[in-house]
């Protein structure tokens, strides 16, 4: 079988000198370019107005990077809002002293129940037709950033998997080992030379090894959302599929949180404690359960609607 096994350990961004451009918020930029670009398209050929996109955009990306992290607070880390609540809303950390940390924390869960929100107040103050309508085409868009915020999640070392002896696993250095820790094991004040001298220093060979091998969950996940992908893309360009009000929606939720559903078997807990906390799921899983049942409400009942016009 082919083995996936290797050392992941890369550095945190382009160094431009002035300014490091960071992997993970460049996967959210090209998440969020493309999207416009395939909404631009829908809104092409179902005769939108295209200034009406520019306003789209900004909806999107604030109730998406809104929610993402007050979800990823209320669901996974709530001490922080009496512990730090400032690091709720910056990106930095107040306690227990001060120190940029970007907004490592975003959940899914808390951007997909924002994203509606945000999406509803657009229709209502801007586009004018019904909220499945502009739904069932913003999903197709979601499908394929998730994707790419998975791929931040790798080049980041978040989100790993469980432990693993098989031929799928990855050492990720830096979600063992703190920028602080290789910082005072390497005596080398640079976080990403501190990190590369832990893998280039035969010294440290010891240490690394001691890292264990885990499922790139992060990868894994990203994998199924490219055929959530073209399942969503295919239906809207090649079927009627569109003019179902709620169906694309529908499907969207419950194959995008099936994957995630699945995948969870595969990640390592995000809050600890919570491994197995209801019905043998963690965290991740029972959140995906009501997104699935949502998702299959939506779907069952796109069929007993009257199919709408293009410029509906």
């Amino acid at each position: 079988m082919f083995a996936l096994k290797f050392t992941w350990n890369p550095v945190s961004g382009l160094d431009l000198g002035f300014i490091t451009i960071h992997f993970y918020s460049l996967m959210f930029v090209v998440a969020f370019s493309l999207g416009f670009y395939l909404m631009k398209k829908m809104f092409i050929r179902e005769e939108v107005a295209i200034e009406k996109l520019d306003s789209l955009f900004i909806y999107a990306v604030v109730s998406t990077l809104l929610g993402a992290r007050l979800g990823h607070v209320f669901f996974y880390q709530t001490e922080l809002l009496w512990e730090d609540p400032l690091s709720v809303i910056l990106p930095f950390r107040f306690v227990p002293e001060f120190e940029f940390t970007g907004f490592r924390g975003l959940a899914s869960h808390g951007a997909a129940i924002a994203t509606i929100f945000g999406l509803y107040l657009y229709n209502k103050k801007i586009l004018h037709k019904s909220v499945l309508w502009i739904l069932d085409r913003v999903v197709i868009t979601c499908a394929s950033g998730a994707i790419f915020v998975r791929i931040g999640n790798f080049l980041n070392s978040e989100m790993v998997g469980k432990i693993t002896d098989g031929p799928l696993g990855i050492q990720f250095v830096q979600d063992e080992i703190s920028e602080r820790r290789a910082v005072g094991l390497t005596n080398i004040q640079n976080p990403k030379k501190a990190y590369q001298a832990l893998t280039e220093d035969p010294q440290f060979s010891e240490i690394i090894s001691s890292i264990p091998y885990r499922y790139p969950g992060q990868l894994m996940e990203a994998f199924g959302y490219v055929f959530v992908f073209i399942i969503l893309y295919l239906l809207y360009w090649k079927t009627e599929a569109r003019k179902k009000p709620g169906f694309l929606f529908g499907l969207f939720l419950l194959l995008l949180m099936t994957v995630r559903l699945v995948v969870e078997n595969f990640k390592r807990e995000q809050v600890e404690g919570r491994e197995d906390w209801i019905f043998n799921l963690n965290t991740g899983q029972v959140l995906s359960i009501p997104f699935i049942l949502i998702g299959l409400y939506f779907v069952i009942t796109a069929f007993t609607k009257k199919p709408i016009n293009e410029t509906n």
